[in-house]
């Protein structure tokens, strides 16, 4: 099979898929020991989310409901606005349910946070947080994931759902974007 290129408009690739496949994986066993056959209502942070959430869903091994909620900190920038928008909040009750909010990457830790004390008003069971990719040096609040797939440094980074101005979400790996791609749109 020959090797995947990256995608023009990627300085380096920081993780690959099938190191990404296999830490899922690890992850899903992690999360599946800790909830031990539990019930768990996963809310999901849209759009970042949906790639990491799909591979993880399948592998986890106890029963789960599955709901969103859509979040942007963003836009079109390279950096949080500090500013999070949230709309299309999750429909299903969560009172008494053990919860687990998963998103694609903890940065400033505002999203998160945000949406992690909106989700403990309800009343949970318990909330758990799950993140693809950490970035703990660009850390605004105090907020750390109970389950982290990697720890990566303080650079922009694209694909496996992540994007730069709603592109390159479909990259099947973690990438660092080249500068002049967010420079040339006066995003950075």
């Amino acid at each position: 099979m020959a090797k995947l290129r990256p995608h023009p408009d990627i300085a380096e690739v920081l993780i690959t898929e099938p190191r990404i496949h296999q830490r899922i994986a690890t992850l899903a066993r992690d999360i599946g020991r800790c909830y031990d056959g539990e019930e768990v209502t996963i809310i999901t942070v849209l759009n970042g989310s949906i790639v990491f959430l799909g591979e993880l869903l399948h592998r986890l091994p106890m029963p789960t409901r599955l709901d969103s909620i859509v979040a942007r900190s963003y836009g079109a920038s390279t950096t949080s606005s500090g500013r999070v928008r949230t709309r299309r909040p999750w429909q299903l009750p969560l009172k008494g349910q053990h919860v687990l909010l998963v998103d694609d990457i903890l940065d400033t830790g505002r999203t998160l946070k945000l949406i992690r004390d909106r989700i403990r008003r309800e009343r949970p069971a318990s909330v758990r947080t799950c993140v693809l990719l950490d970035k703990p040096t660009r850390r605004e609040v105090d907020i750390h994931a109970d389950f982290t797939g990697f720890e990566i440094p303080d650079k922009f980074v694209v694909g496996y759902g992540l994007d730069f101005a709603e592109r390159y979400r479909n990259l099947p790996y973690i990438a660092v974007l080249k500068p002049e791609i967010y420079r040339s749109r006066g995003t950075e």
